[in-house]
């Protein structure tokens, strides 16, 4: 599949948008615009409107597999790019790595992960991390509005990621987190939603164990100070699922 031409006419959050949707961010450049797509209704449309676009051709797309040389082609491409660019301008190269890894995003997801940690010529790929370590990430809509609360959890660190810069309180009720084990045990809460903040949360063993690829959660409302003790969890309010960067 050859890049889709729709990509020269793209610039700014409509760009970014589209390469969060394709799963082409990553680390920090990726938190942040989970961030503003919790707090910006235009950056959460945008991406709503390319997930629309988007999931209809990946349904179409079968599995495939890069094939054995690749990664020599690879280097070679990359070299002989690098031998013309004497005076270190490298702006040509990362126009084609943004045009190949659009490619990859929509045909092969495994060779969209290798392609995109090709930031320095002529070295060869890092190791893709096993699924039990690969980051999961759910963006959770809130009712009929553009915002998202944005989770993500990372198994390296056994640590989750909430961004509710987009939200508010309202001084009457507090939002809890909750995930819905696999095995169909009880809810697991995984704490009240601090509105407007980022926050840093490390979880349990018993919590961790039970985060996986496709797992639900759900959000409540509940009395400030979240769910008491002795009362079962609130009425659902939203709801979403992790799913592997």
């Amino acid at each position: 599949m050859s890049a889709d031409p729709r990509l020269d006419e793209l610039t700014g959050d409509e760009l970014l948008a589209a390469e969060f949707v394709l799963g082409l961010l990553e680390g920090e450049e990726l938190l942040a615009v989970r961030g503003r797509v919790t707090r910006e209704p235009s950056l959460a449309q945008a991406v709503a409107k390319w997930e629309r676009e988007f999931t209809p051709l990946l349904d179409e797309v079968a599995g495939a597999s890069p094939s054995p040389d690749l990664w020599q082609r690879i280097d070679e491409e990359i070299d002989a790019r690098h031998s013309s660019m004497q005076g270190g301008n490298v702006v040509d190269l990362n126009g084609q790595l943004t045009r190949w890894k659009w490619a990859t995003g929509l045909s092969s997801a495994a060779a969209a992960i290798a392609l995109a940690f090709l930031a320095l010529p002529g070295s060869g790929p890092d190791p893709v991390a096993p699924l039990s370590e690969a980051p999961l990430m759910a963006s959770i809509p809130i009712g009929e509005t553009p915002l998202r609360l944005g989770v993500t959890y990372l198994p390296s660190s056994e640590e989750m990621l909430v961004s509710a810069s987009g939200l508010t309180a309202d001084g009457v009720h507090d939002h809890e987190l909750w995930l819905v084990p696999g095995d169909g045990s009880p809810l697991q809460s995984l704490g009240v939603i601090v509105p407007g903040e980022e926050r840093r949360v490390p979880l349990p063993e018993e919590v961790t164990r039970n985060m996986a690829d496709g797992t639900q959660l759900l959000l409540t409302r509940e009395p400030l100070g979240g769910k008491p003790a002795d009362q079962d969890a609130g009425p659902v309010v939203a709801e979403g699922n992790f799913r592997l960067i």
